[in-house]
């Protein structure tokens, strides 16, 4: 049974990946495999942003939210304590000389816009630009041919043409 599926997925990946996923003429395991793990830090690079941009929103909320907290201190009267959390919380630096925007904008200026340029960079000069190779090989090698949902591209699909 291993052999027949074995010979089925080779087989198969001759007609699997479209071009933009197939690994160009002359490049080894060894730079797909350095690729796959440069995409892979990447990923991980985005990730962060997407947690910086919520630490961003989230330092926003508190801080809006603090000012109605201070205004119903202030109607409940307790305006002693309003005033203090109001004069030393309320628009404060998240960090010394920064608001999280600030952060935000650090990280995409000297972080993350380095980072999106050298993977690109690399991925350019050692494989003409083509993105998760080593992902798209996986597939191959993970998915049984022939079988509903494993299909190779979109354009197997019964009905779909033009697909990505």
């Amino acid at each position: 049974m291993t052999e027949e599926r074995t010979e089925e997925r080779t087989d198969e990946r001759e007609s699997g990946p479209n071009a933009a996923h197939r690994r160009p003429d002359g490049v080894n395991d060894a730079t797909v495999e350095a690729l796959g793990k440069l995409s892979e830090a990447l990923e991980v690079a985005e990730v962060a942003r997407g947690h910086l941009y919520m630490f961003h929103r989230r330092c926003g909320t508190a801080d809006l939210t603090l000012g109605d907290a201070v205004q119903q201190l202030r109607d409940a009267g307790h305006a002693e304590i309003a005033d203090r959390i109001d004069r030393e919380l309320v628009g404060r630096n998240v960090v010394p000389g920064h608001w999280s925007f600030q952060l935000v904008e650090a990280y995409d200026d000297e972080y993350y816009a380095l980072f999106r340029q050298l993977e690109q960079a690399a991925r350019d000069q050692l494989v003409q630009g083509r993105r998760h190779l080593y992902e798209a090989e996986m597939k191959e090698r993970r998915r049984s041919a022939g079988r509903p949902g494993h299909e190779a591209t979109p354009e197997e699909l019964p009905g779909v043409t033009g697909a990505r």
